[in-house]
């Protein structure tokens, strides 16, 4: 057969469970849940390092964080990796194209596309005046504010709304018209694209969303879909500390906080108003994709960089290694049926956004990099059953609630880096976590078990978490690792 074309569509901070196909009892996403229909769902989908940079990194590279080297979020690391997915597909004959989101550095860093329409969102390091020639770099660098600016009015900014972009607990109506708004703008330039592409090459094009990622800003139109509804309670573990919570709810960016409940009811109802709209934007690209009579000669994988806790356990925002913040949603959907995917599955084998690239590179007959760590998803989606591997080590430094998380989609065990503090979910039986089982003796050969296997992940590293074959807790953390961090002359 042909080669087919490639569409990644990767949103951001979108909860695995958001998906009405997936028994979401609020959220509405039929157009998703049609890619879901005549494709594959993945079950058990995380993100190893769950924040923009580091996602992004394993997406790109198909490498571990421990190899690309980004085991937190810390802005202004150049990108030089030699092998990306875009690089390698335009290697191969491929028109490569992103729209949207990149967050690498320099902005305007290609990666190995062709092009790049970009909209990163609000990136503190761009616009804070302080630190840089703010006109230079932001302005210039965002191709969204340009066009809003050109369209609508030299005056206007993303932060007209008032609402912070790391404000996951406060949320209101976009303020302009639908078509002005960002998530719409991602789908016109998509579109836009198909009719420039080269028509004597496959295409690769990398839809990448900034939201749900807050400002909380959907139309009003959705909004309204979802701001009068009964929302049920969030879940809250037995092991949360509730005084705790209740003394963090005052800020609007707080990533834990007892919130009142019409403020996080409001919250969600703007957060499910957003993949609401999302979703119908993308339902807008999918029929540009058969007006361009290419759908059926497409492979459309879509997916999140990471969750959103939205209240789980009084957390929120991510970099957490619970299921809101580190799970997410994954599918893989081949319209034309010429893959031979198994329509309508659902796999349950555990699975990482290092496995996106070695996936997209097998469906166009490229050549995988010794480089990428991940594997493709092809068989599997075939129905069939290769050796596969047997969990997903996670991790993410965030100060004093810097973590690793070690699951296979059934049990999770997580390790607070600093504390030594210890947990172990038993997922099939407590898919919410609310029940922490570590020091429960009946379960303590399990746990020993999964804390032998995150040894194994840290053995040798440089920040010294095991030693004498055991995890040892205090030792400083680093967002980025020595070889990443000399590769691009910087100190750690």
């Amino acid at each position: 057969m042909n080669r087919p074309n490639l569409l990644l569509i990767t949103v951001d901070q979108m909860r695995y469970d958001c998906l009405s196909a997936m028994g979401h009892p609020i959220v509405e996403t039929p157009n998703l849940d049609a890619l879901a229909a005549k494709g594959v769902a993945f079950t058990s989908a995380y993100s190893a390092t769950p924040s923009c940079i580091p996602a992004r990194a394993a997406i790109m590279t198909g490498m571990s964080q421990r190899s690309h080297g980004r085991v937190g979020y810390r802005d202004k690391v150049p990108w030089t990796y030699e092998h990306t997915i875009a690089g390698e597909l335009a290697k191969a004959g491929y028109h490569t194209q992103c729209v949207g989101k990149m967050h690498v550095y320099p902005a305007r860093n290609l990666c190995g596309f062709h092009n790049v329409v970009l909209h990163d969102g609000y990136l503190h390091h761009n616009r804070f005046k302080d630190e840089n020639a703010y006109r230079e770099h932001f302005d210039q660098a965002d191709d969204y504010l340009t066009w809003l600016r050109r369209t609508a009015g030299a005056t206007l900014d993303i932060t007209d709304l008032g609402l912070d972009c790391n404000a996951s607990t406060v949320g209101r109506p976009w303020h302009l018209p639908e078509a002005l708004h960002p998530t719409n703008w991602c789908v016109t330039e998509s579109i836009d694209f198909l009719r420039r592409r080269d028509p004597g090459k496959p295409f690769f094009l990398w839809s990448s969303f900034v939201r749900p990622h807050s400002p909380l800003d959907p139309p009003q139109a959705y909004f309204d879909m979802y701001k009068d509804l009964d929302m049920p309670e969030p879940p809250v573990g037995d092991w949360v500390d509730e005084e705790a919570a209740l003394a963090g709810a005052s800020d609007p960016t707080t990533s834990f906080g007892r919130l009142p409940k019409r403020r996080l009811d409001r919250a969600r109802a703007a957060y499910y108003a957003l993949i609401t709209h999302l979703d119908d934007q993308i339902g807008r690209l999918i029929n540009a994709l058969q007006e361009y009579g290419v759908l059926r000669d497409t492979l459309i994988v879509f997916t999140s960089d990471h969750g959103e806790m939205m209240g789980d356990h009084h957390a929120f925002r991510k970099s957490l290694p619970y299921e809101g913040s580190a799970k997410v949603p994954f599918l893989v959907c081949d319209p034309g049926g010429k893959l031979g995917l198994a329509a309508g599955s659902r796999v349950g084998h555990t699975i990482e956004l290092r496995d996106i690239m070695p996936t997209l590179l097998d469906a166009a007959g490229a050549p995988i990099p010794e480089t990428a760590e991940g594997a493709s998803l092809l068989a599997l989606c075939r129905g069939e059953r290769p050796e596969w591997r047997a969990y997903v080590h996670g991790e993410h430094t965030y100060g004093a609630r810097s973590n690793h998380y070690v699951t296979d989609g059934r049990e999770k065990y997580i390790w607070y880096s600093q504390t030594g503090e210890e947990q172990f979910f038993d997922l099939a039986a407590d898919p919410t976590e609310s029940v922490n089982l570590a020091r429960d003796p009946s379960q303590a050969e399990r746990v020993s078990g999964w804390r032998g296997r995150l040894i194994r992940e840290l053995d040798g590293r440089e920040e010294g978490y095991v030693a004498d074959g055991r995890l040892v807790a205090g030792r400083k953390t680093k967002a980025c690792l020595n070889h990443l961090l000399g590769q691009v002359g910087l100190e750690a």
